[in-house]
């Protein structure tokens, strides 16, 4: 299905987006849109969404699969702006965003899908899920000027670290449950990044409730949601790797001629799988064994 803007998909939206786990994508560019997509729906979302300029072309095989929503997801405060409307259009269905080139792992998505791990989820009175955000990157920049490749893709093995998140409202003291997470490429080249972008960690899955606001920090307004777990265990944890710091670095006139490679002596080929991911302990299980 296709609607010409947000407001023509709120109006008329499918009966799936009620019922969920929806995926909302925002594509930025033309780079591996297909295959996010379709990873995605892979995943076993109910509704994939598409949050696309008008001039992108979606294949085929797509369009009975993908609802695509004509958008520009580049302008400051749209993608937070979308995010809202869908999840207020759709109270109580798990919902879930990223961007194109951004795929999501979690523990055991090789057998399972998303559906039932939010369904464990959920059991565990948890209404959102945090979930790292690991930089993926080309080897071969030479190669892969833009720093995209599925089949050559490298990632971090180390370097990741977390801090407490200050509470400004209480002279800094430290949130409870809730940690800012670093590493990646953003970390290796933080002089390239603002100070207010180095954060990895992004609250990606989440139920959907009435007043529920993102905001442009990745974090929401409700402060539960914002925490890593409950206060009793660890919860599961996901991830999703993710070019888009990998083609920002190189695409950006102040990064691209201070990059000649992302590689380092702990990179590591990706193995797009999620055993690779709990071996690193970039996401954990909790308790779903």
């Amino acid at each position: 299905m296709h609607y010409k803007n947000l407001k023509d998909f709120l109006t008329s939206p499918p009966d799936a987006l009620r019922k969920g786990p929806v995926a909302m994508v925002f594509v930025e560019d033309d780079i591996e849109v297909a295959t996010t997509l379709r990873h995605h729906d892979h995943m076993g979302f109910a509704c994939v969404i598409a949050l696309m300029p008008a001039a992108f072309d979606l294949p085929d095989d797509l369009q009975d699969i993908v609802h695509r929503i004509d958008y520009d997801a580049t302008a400051d405060g749209t993608v937070e702006r979308a995010v809202n409307s869908i999840a207020a259009a759709a109270p109580g269905a798990w919902m879930y965003y990223c961007f194109n080139a951004e795929y999501l792992f979690f523990p055991f998505c090789e057998t399972r899908t998303v559906g039932e791990m939010l369904a464990f989820h959920s059991e565990e009175r948890r209404d959102a899920m945090l979930t790292y955000v690991v930089d993926l990157y080309a080897d071969d920049l030479a190669e892969h000027p833009d720093a995209v490749s599925l089949d050559r893709a490298h990632l971090d093995r180390s370097g990741y670290y977390a801090l407490a998140r200050k509470d400004v409202a209480r002279n800094d003291h430290p949130k409870e449950r809730q940690l800012d997470f670093f590493g990646g490429l953003r970390w290796r080249f933080e002089e390239h990044v603002p100070h207010t972008r180095r954060k990895i960690d992004r609250i990606s899955l989440f139920r959907a409730k009435p007043g529920l606001e993102l905001r442009d920090d990745h974090t929401f307004s409700d402060e539960e949601y914002n925490t890593y777990a409950c206060p009793w265990h660890h919860n599961i944890t996901a991830a999703i790797c993710s070019f888009r710091t990998a083609k920002a670095l190189k695409r950006n006139p102040g990064s691209t001629y201070d990059i000649h490679t992302f590689k380092w002596h702990n990179s590591a080929p990706f193995e797009w799988h999620s055993r690779q991911l709990l071996d690193l302990g970039l996401m954990e299980p909790g308790q779903w064994f």
